[in-house]
């Protein structure tokens, strides 16, 4: 339920007043700037810091994500494009082991597409409720089990003060540019699929993927 509400607040806060189309939020150099900067205000000082960095370097991380996604005609009024743009925490990995994982993208989405389903529909029945809705429970956790991972090793670079001011802010900064390409290619995928058919899409992707991994093997 902690993580859910976290989840939950943190998106909340990223979203805040997206309509007004601030431009500052649209530039990906300067956003990134800013998530390392709280990145290494928060390593300099530790882990003690980490429970009141982390949840800042999230929402500049969501707002981010946000701001692609309706770049790419994404309505952030839409619970399915919320969730969406939480989606995007358990795309890829950003460590070179993880490098091929843009091709298990559709195993990853296909993965959550349960969970997603059930709590699209909660939503549409209960919209008031959200923060006890066992459906979104269970997605917030799938999303927070991935995005787990990757904050343990944020933690392990942050441990040691001054150290981990230069370790945060470089992970953060990694971390911001791994997440805004995963977004820009997820919230492609969905404005192509929305135009041409879910299966028309998957079946291209499927065959980029397969020439990109001739190539590799090449």
């Amino acid at each position: 339920l902690a993580s859910l509400l976290c989840f939950l607040l943190w998106l909340d806060a990223a979203l805040y007043r997206i309509d007004s189309r601030w431009g500052v939020f649209q530039r990906k150099g300067f956003m990134k700037s800013l998530v390392a900067a709280s990145g290494a205000a928060g390593g300099a000082l530790g882990l003690a810091a980490l429970a009141v960095e982390l949840p800042v370097s999230t929402c500049l991380m969501l707002r981010s994500i946000a701001e692609i996604a309706r770049a790419e005609g994404e309505d952030l009024d839409s619970p399915a494009a919320r969730l969406a743009c939480m989606e995007v925490f358990t795309l890829g990995g950003t460590r070179s082991s993880d490098d091929r994982a843009e091709t298990a993208y559709y195993a990853v989405r296909a993965g959550l597409a349960q969970e997603v389903r059930a709590a699209l529909k909660y939503l549409a029945r209960e919209p008031a409720g959200r923060a006890g809705a066992p459906a979104l429970m269970r997605f917030v956790q799938a999303v927070a089990q991935r995005f787990g991972v990757q904050v343990a090793e944020k933690a392990a670079a942050q441990a040691i003060p001054v150290l981990g001011a230069l370790g945060g802010a470089t992970i953060n900064a990694l971390f911001m540019e791994h997440f805004q390409d995963m977004a820009h290619g997820h919230f492609t995928v969905r404005r192509l699929e929305r135009k041409y058919g879910p299966e028309a899409v998957r079946h291209e992707f499927q065959c980029c993927a397969a020439d990109q991994r001739r190539q590799h093997d090449q």
